[in-house]
């Protein structure tokens, strides 16, 4: 892990880049080599990933939001050729919320498939305590996934959708206005009331905000996806455990789930990774 750096410019660097600077503004800021930061940034991020699989578990959460975010590898998937690696193109970000405790339960960096979703489905049962409540986006791959992680243990509903088609018009970049929303219950007996995705696109747009390669209109992207991976890890340890939330009346998300009693700084993200 560039051992060679000092504490205090491994600090810098960390605390640049979970703030939603880009790797090459950290260098400016910081004095330190954009390859000296990746690499940096890849050991953090593996051993974030490590300390979230070991602190999320057991999670006793009721009401679970899903949803994917949109990212690339490389080049957009419209600009691949066949010389491309695998890993280049579309990249989708699977993710998880705690509609009650805020916490991000678990996520799972693939393409938007099948595959991914049952995979994604699978850890969350895994992590969570108890039945509980899903909703999602019409995503359909989540039928199956769902029935195949959490058989009949669980209260599943889609939230789909539909917008209008009115032209977006030059130099528009939000979507096209939602002209209604259905809920359909999928599986058990999910509480209408509680059937959502809002919490969940709000952490959507959070990570935009943090994580530069995710920033919408700019020239920020990730070409590796082990440095994309590594970035998100870290994205979600330091929200979970060391960013108070401000519907948790000032603790993080962690705290509220009990995954810790206690604030943890960014000098203990880097500890975990050593």
């Amino acid at each position: 892990m560039a051992n060679h750096l000092s504490r205090e410019k491994r600090l810098a660097v960390v605390r640049a880049l979970i703030e939603g600077c880009s790797v090459r503004a950290t260098s400016r800021m910081t004095g330190v080599h954009k390859t000296t930061i990746l690499r940096h940034l890849v050991a953090i991020g593996q051993g974030c990933a490590s300390l979230l699989d070991q602190l999320v578990v057991d999670v006793p959460s009721e009401v679970v939001e899903v949803d994917e975010i949109w990212s690339f590898i490389r080049k957009k998937q419209r600009m691949l050729t066949p010389k491309d690696e695998p890993e280049a193109g579309d990249c989708y970000v699977f993710v998880s919320l705690c509609a009650d405790t805020k916490l991000v339960i678990n996520h799972l960096v693939g393409k938007r498939d099948g595959a991914c979703a049952n995979s994604f489905m699978l850890d969350l049962s895994r992590r969570v305590s108890g039945r509980i409540q899903i909703s999602s986006d019409g995503f359909k791959p989540y039928i199956n996934a769902v029935e195949w992680a959490f058989g009949a243990d669980v209260d599943y509903a889609m939230i789909v959708k539909e917008y209008g088609t009115e032209d977006a018009g030059r130099g528009r970049y939000s979507p096209p206005r939602v002209q209604s929303v259905n809920k359909i219950g999928i599986k058990g007996f999910p509480d209408d009331s509680r059937i959502s995705t809002s919490y969940i696109e709000r952490q959507n747009l959070t990570m935009r905000m943090q994580m530069r390669r995710f920033t919408r209109l700019t020239n920020a992207f990730s070409k590796k996806l082990e440095n994309h991976k590594a970035a998100i890890a870290l994205h979600f340890a330091h929200y979970n455990l060391c960013r108070p939330h401000m519907s948790l009346e000032g603790i993080t998300p962690a705290m509220a789930a009990g995954v810790t009693d206690r604030f943890w700084g960014v000098e203990d993200l880097i500890d975990a990774a050593a």
